[in-house]
């Protein structure tokens, strides 16, 4: 009686943690759907919330976290004219990204995602205050890019944040809009068809937007 009753428990667990894993992944393909179509702050936002909260279901999965601290790059980005409002969505995003990083175990490629958007939120540090804050975090910035470039050369999101970086940096200091142009349009090359994936596949939009 005791083993059909421990044979019982086990396979209901079986098929709870199956429910659980299917449900996580529903959800986390709606996300990342809507996500593709955020346009707003107000949708990032959002969009944070909901990545926060199945990173809290499934604790040892980097993408949550990515994804959620991706959402507060993107709101940096948004806000960049008006950096006093950016530090806490940068504060987020650091500690976010920094637990995406901590969750992904010898896959390089993936690393070079983190690594491109903690690049990003040190981005949006700057925004904050350019003259007090970009001596700190404009170089970090710049690491962590170049971090990842070395771990995947042809990350069409590494390439993308290197073009914005060329393409808004002014030409005393390395800018050059032309081939911060080239890198765009590499980018998108890189990027291919469109096709729909959990995995990191944004930056075709945000390239497309410096050829303009």
């Amino acid at each position: 009686m005791k083993r059909l009753i421990t044979t019982i428990l086990l396979i209901c667990t079986v098929v709870f943690a199956f429910a659980q894993n299917g449900d996580y992944s529903a959800r986390l393909e709606a996300s990342v759907k809507k996500l593709d179509q955020a346009k707003s702050v107000g949708d990032f936002e959002n969009l944070e919330k909901a990545f926060v909260q199945l990173g809290n279901t499934q604790k040892t999965e980097w993408l949550p976290y990515y994804y959620a601290a991706f959402c507060n790059a993107k709101i940096g980005f948004l806000l960049q004219d008006d950096g006093e409002k950016i530090e806490p969505y940068s504060v987020r995003g650091e500690a976010q990204i920094k637990k995406s990083e901590s969750l992904v175990k010898g896959d390089n490629n993936a690393l070079a995602e983190v690594y491109v958007v903690q690049a990003m939120i040190y981005r949006t540090k700057v925004f904050i205050s350019p003259m007090t804050m970009g001596r700190q975090y404009g170089p970090l910035s710049d690491q962590f890019l170049k971090k990842a470039q070395n771990l995947d050369p042809e990350n069409p999101r590494a390439i993308y944040l290197e073009a914005w970086m060329k393409y808004y940096t002014p030409k005393l200091w390395g800018g050059d809009k032309d081939l911060a142009k080239e890198l765009a349009g590499k980018a998108i090359r890189k990027l291919g068809p469109t096709t729909f994936s959990v995995a990191p596949h944004w930056g075709k939009a945000e390239s497309e937007a410096l050829l303009r």
